[in-house]
């Protein structure tokens, strides 16, 4: 698969008739900085996630690690990352698990999150999510659960994201 049919979030979305996310994963990790450059090609397809600059650090069936450095651009005024960035690295995390799990013919969208702070977070944050089996592309909710830790390996935030599945609308 190209790397601009990647980059074409219509492609990803109602056009390809294959796991693009799995498929570009499967090529791009085992290559050295392939994470790195998978990471920053997710960033484009999601410009506003970009301004993170989270690394996918692990992918597969149910499963993702997303780390975010700790840096000016995502503190807030009390010198430490910002609810907003960690609801983003939350969002990032479930959802990169949930489309690498998703049935070849099948989407996804995020139709509500709710976080709990509870600490303030500093240095490398990582995201951590444990999906549940996607095996249908029949409409359904999930509930996908992340967990975002500091490198001292205390939670700092928790989030459930209420993800709708369905069928990939082929045009």
């Amino acid at each position: 698969m190209a790397l601009t049919t990647f980059l074409n979030a219509k492609a990803l979305t109602t056009e390809s008739p294959t796991n693009v996310v799995r498929t570009m994963w499967k090529k791009l990790s085992p290559l050295p900085g392939g994470n790195v450059v998978f990471s920053r090609l997710v960033g484009r397809m999601a410009p506003y996630t970009g301004t993170m600059r989270a690394n996918i650090e692990e992918l597969g069936e149910g499963y993702s690690r997303v780390t975010v450095t700790d840096r000016h651009s995502v503190r807030n005024h009390l010198a430490s990352i910002h609810a907003i960035a960690l609801a983003n690295l939350a969002e990032l995390t479930g959802n990169i698990a949930v489309a690498y799990t998703l049935p070849d013919d099948a989407r996804f969208i995020v139709a509500g999150i709710g976080v709990d702070y509870l600490k303030k977070a500093r240095g490398t944050i990582t995201g951590e999510c444990h999906c549940p089996p996607i095996d249908t592309s029949a409409k359904q909710e999930y509930q996908v659960r992340v967990v975002l830790k500091d490198e001292g390996g205390d939670v700092v935030a928790e989030a459930t994201l209420r993800t709708l599945v369905g069928p990939k609308e082929m045009r």
